[in-house]
């Protein structure tokens, strides 16, 4: 008898403790992990700001959605990592007009003139063509945009001051593989030529070409200001990047899980608006200070209309009329100011 009431003793107790447990503890709780591989350096506000995102998520969703950031294209390229993504290998990244390659509005993005101030690009993502642009995202190249962040303007150096399209008599530049930038300062007068990031500071120092096109920060960062005297303010391009997850990836979420991602992408987005402005402030003062002279008087009319054709030539109809409606827009809104 007494072992027959020790043995219904400790089964109560064992029943009981596990009737206590009903919850998972932290260490059962299923978590969700991702990664994001993006190609900005570990210094850059786009990393920054991808932490940030990182820290507000895990908070977000009491830890059961997890992100790992990959900074300087650790896991690939900016291709093979949107293939990787739709194949499951990767969760997330930060891309721009690259995504042309799986939908044509995506160009706009990186057009040349399409937006003649930050404020005019900012509305455009916001309203509906933003909205149009991140629909044709999700639905074509599978990916899904969480929140997007601003880019500098891109200017011209070089080592004289180039104010419009006749002062470039044949300049050789260098432009990034995009085949509507080549065709569009071949159009203005240059002679446009791809090189790889990593090798323009020694072209230019060489004088294999003359001039190259970046936003600031990037003239800064790969010290272009070093082997060029000027940075010419054509401001040819405006753009924004987004921070996208695969749409398979977001969709395994549950709804709750959903909303609070979304939530930590608007905060992520302010944050990196603040850290924009910030960046944009410094490095032009950072520039400065090393010797550049900023040419402020580019006829910037002169080199969008010199540009025409080719934007004309490169986009089908539907994404011209896409394009001259926010150019429509951009004029309304410094006609109202």
């Amino acid at each position: 008898m007494k072992i027959w009431k020790s043995f219904l003793v400790g089964t109560a107790s064992v029943l009981a403790l596990s009737g206590c447990s009903t919850q998972p503890s932290a260490e059962e709780q299923e978590v969700t992990t991702w990664k994001l591989n993006h190609f900005s350096d570990s210094n850059h506000y786009w990393n920054e700001t991808s932490e940030y995102f990182a820290d507000r998520v895990e908070e977000y969703t009491d830890g059961s959605v997890n992100i790992e950031v990959y900074a300087n294209g650790q896991l690939g390229d900016e291709v093979n990592t949107i293939n990787s993504i739709q194949h499951g290998a990767i969760d997330m990244t930060i891309t721009g007009e690259t995504l042309e390659n799986w939908t044509p509005s995506a160009m706009l993005m990186a057009t040349p003139y399409a937006f003649n101030s930050q404020e005019h690009m900012r509305s455009t993502v916001e309203g509906e063509i933003g909205q149009e642009i991140e629909s044709d995202i999700k639905e074509n190249a599978g990916l899904t945009p969480l929140f997007y962040m601003e880019r500098s303007p891109r200017n011209l150096t070089s080592n004289r001051p180039i104010s419009a399209p006749e002062d470039l008599n044949g300049l050789d530049m260098r432009v990034p593989n995009v085949p509507l930038f080549i065709d569009a300062w071949s159009e203005a007068g240059a002679q446009p030529q791809s090189i790889s990031l990593s090798e323009v500071f020694t072209a230019l120092q060489q004088g294999v070409i003359d001039g190259q096109e970046n936003p600031n920060d990037l003239i800064q960062s790969n010290g272009f200001y070093e082997v060029q005297n000027y940075i010419n303010e054509t401001q040819h391009v405006r753009s924004w990047i987004y921070v996208v997850i695969g749409n398979d990836q977001f969709e395994a979420l549950t709804p709750e899980e959903q909303d609070e991602v979304q939530r930590a992408a608007e905060d992520a987005q302010e944050y990196s608006q603040e850290l924009f402005t910030e960046q944009v402030e410094t490095v032009e003062q950072t520039l400065r200070d090393e010797g550049v002279q900023f040419n402020e008087n580019v006829d910037q009319k002169a080199f969008q209309q010199a540009m025409q054709p080719a934007i004309r030539e490169y986009f089908d109809q539907e994404q011209y009329e896409m394009y001259q409606q926010i150019v429509e827009q951009g004029k309304e809104r410094e006609n109202s100011e």
